[in-house]
């Protein structure tokens, strides 16, 4: 018989440091959406184009047909999946690598089996707050490796709103 050993997958990192924590997920939320939701949005679509065009506004009505075809779009293509590691010098996700200098603090929302959230907050203002899936990860363990590095803020306990309005809503 021959020995079958599991090896996890080695993964090409784009920042320096060392792997503590890796993990992969979606490139973006896959929603399962069902035909009522699609006429429901489509009725609301068209209402907001009819009154775009009434009120002669025209940039929203390319704006709203814009969205609608890239949520047709989207639901067609699978999304790529992208790793997510904390270093033992700062954390990828993708090809982006982040340095702990650069973050002020991180929080984790677990409240399973919907919401498993990683945020991390950057020092600078133009930079948004990323919003990381856990998926099946342990999040203690992501806790215990970014500690040492990282403040963790206790103060975010719950998702933020546009994250659930996109979770409740299916956008």
């Amino acid at each position: 018989m021959e020995d079958e050993t599991q090896t996890e997958p080695s993964y090409q990192l784009a920042g320096p440091g060392r792997p503590l924590v890796v993990w992969e997920i979606d490139e973006y939320p896959r929603q399962t959406r069902s035909r009522r939701w699609y006429m429901i949005m489509a009725v609301a679509g068209v209402s907001l184009i009819v009154y775009s065009i009434a009120t002669a506004n025209f940039l929203f009505a390319v704006i709203i047909l814009m969205s609608g075809i890239i949520t047709l779009l989207s639901d067609f293509k699978h999304p790529d999946r992208i790793v997510v590691a904390v270093t033992s010098t700062g954390f990828v996700v993708g090809e982006t690598y982040y340095d702990f200098r650069a973050i002020r603090d991180f929080a984790l929302v677990y409240e399973p089996p919907e919401v498993k959230i990683l945020y991390v907050s950057f020092r600078q203002a133009w930079n948004p707050m990323l919003a990381i899936p856990l998926e099946d990860t342990d999040p203690n363990a992501v806790r215990k490796e970014l500690l040492p590095f990282c403040l963790e803020n206790l103060d975010r306990t719950s998702e933020t709103l546009t994250e659930v309005l996109r979770r409740v809503y299916k956008l």
